[in-house]
């Protein structure tokens, strides 16, 4: 990342933690990371400014919040042009149900992950963005069972080149 500071393995510790426990004290943090609080406080503040901490959040646990499904979608544009996607792209981000959408290579353009009280809310949902001619040509839905392995980290240490 040009214009981003060089990580070194403290940092790279720093965001593995944080990515695991965001509620952790800049203490606890610190001591995990072998720093003392102020010169840790300012490695994390250096972080979020230069863009590799995004946000803290909570994960919710969906089975204990609601009755819900988890539907994944692939879905195929009628048209390729630039404007076709940015139509369907722009539209798809005021859903709240979608929770995750990529534009892909491959057998279809994207894949959507939607979360909905149930099969019949998720095909209203997707009535809906039919009605909305956003040039979608075909969709496939899959329902999810029971999922096996969720993660809300990725492994900092192996994406993060070092010298």
């Amino acid at each position: 990342m040009a214009g981003s500071p060089k990580l070194d393995r403290i940092d790279i510790n720093i965001l593995s933690t944080l990515q695991e426990q965001g509620d952790i004290t800049n203490v606890n943090l610190a001591e995990a990371v072998g720093l003392s609080p102020s010169p840790c406080l300012q490695r994390v503040k250096r972080l979020e400014k230069a863009g590799y901490i995004q946000n803290y959040r909570a994960v919710l646990n969906l089975k204990k919040l609601a009755e819900h499904v988890i539907v994944f979608t692939e879905i195929t544009l009628a048209d390729h042009r630039r404007k076709d996607f940015i139509k369907f792209e722009t539209e798809i981000r005021q859903h709240d149900n979608v929770v995750e959408c990529h534009l892909l290579s491959g057998g279809y353009d994207y894949l959507l992950k939607f979360v909905a009280r149930g099969v019949s809310q998720y095909q209203e949902i997707m009535e809906n963005l039919l009605d909305r001619d956003l040039g979608i040509d075909k969709y496939f839905s899959y329902i999810v069972i029971k999922p096996v392995v969720e993660k809300h980290s990725v492994p900092v240490q192996d994406l993060v080149e070092r010298d």
